[in-house]
């Protein structure tokens, strides 16, 4: 394993005109060879040799380097410092754990850190050693924008799902999974917490337009800004969806509570007087009527019984059955 990912060095027509492989041929490079784009892992020691041979300022170079960052953009002299982010769609991961990508880009020099890898940026990378990519520092930095944002909307669809299977259940009154509604709360709310800054990072680039990002790829910029409101609005109503759901259940669960504390109200009201008067009569004391009697024990179960028909047509005249 190596901290360089890929050096492309592009060739103005979307291609790639040469692959950079080792240290002392990106120390090399000179802005003439064309626009060069270093991409690292910053969880290796050696990134920090490769960032030295590119020669940037002590800021940039611990901005690409830190192992925490939140989605922004920050101008750096000749260039700028965004920090990004994508869902998280590698093996046993959950996409809520969204993977950060740090970038520092100017006219002729982007370089890349990341550790978890990001399926939007080998996209990219790809495109451009088939020849079919973007051809300048602007419309590359569109394009991973864009490819970052476009699958974030297949995570938060499959989110809609899940909730519209939980209203079904809700409806239907079937039994369902506590913590995977919960699961799927929890997720609505972390993708909400990196996408709503990374919106405002890429409308600060829009509203400042640094001197790398052309005129043309504005109107491309703005329209992801556009899809990542979008998205926001529905992360926001699945929020509320959730809770409702969850407010739902709650009221199904202390209702089948209330019923049945009410059954049992009920029953134990009917056989109180019941309760009362064999315990009235069980006491061993003299004078108890009917013990010289061989069908008192037949009549007092009758009476008994004639007893709780009465309560029972009372309770539902009053409309307590």
């Amino acid at each position: 394993m190596s901290a360089l990912i890929h050096a492309l060095v592009l060739d103005g027509q979307g291609g790639v005109s040469k692959e950079l492989t080792n240290k002392e041929q990106i120390s090399a490079w000179q802005s003439s060879d064309g626009l060069l784009w270093l991409h690292l892992d910053y969880c290796f020691d050696e990134a920090q040799d490769y960032l030295d041979g590119v020669n940037l300022s002590d800021f940039a170079y611990q901005s690409l380097l830190a192992e925490e960052t939140r989605p922004r953009m920050v101008s750096e002299g000749q260039g700028t410092l965004m920090f990004l982010r994508g869902v998280n769609l590698n093996p046993a991961q959950t996409p809520d754990d969204m993977v950060s990508i740090r970038l520092y880009v100017s006219e002729r020099l982007i370089v890349s850190t990341r550790h978890r890898r990001l399926l939007s940026v080998s996209a990219l990378a790809d495109t451009l050693r088939a020849g079919k990519g973007p051809k300048d520092a602007s419309s590359l930095i569109c394009q991973l924008s864009e490819n970052l944002t476009s699958r974030m909307q297949d995570v938060i669809d499959e989110l809609e799902d899940k909730l519209d299977q939980f209203e079904e259940q809700v409806d239907s009154a079937k039994p369902h999974d506590h913590n995977a509604l919960s699961q799927v709360r929890r997720q609505t709310i972390g993708l909400k917490r990196y996408i709503r800054p990374q919106k405002d990072a890429l409308r600060g680039l829009l509203s400042q337009q640094p001197s790398w990002l052309q005129d043309d790829d504005c109107s491309r910029l703005s329209e992801t800004i556009n899809h990542l409101v979008r998205y926001l609005e529905e992360l926001d109503m699945n929020i509320e969806r959730a809770q409702i759901i969850q407010q739902e259940v709650s009221s199904q669960v202390s209702d089948q509570l209330n019923k049945r504390m009410y059954v049992m109200s009920v029953v134990a009201a009917l056989f109180l007087p019941l309760g009362f008067l064999t315990g009235l009569l069980g006491v061993n004391i003299g004078g108890i009527p009917g013990t010289e009697s061989d069908a008192a024990f037949a009549i007092f179960v009758i009476a008994l019984v004639a007893l709780t028909a009465l309560i029972a047509v009372y309770f539902k005249l009053k409309k307590w059955l």
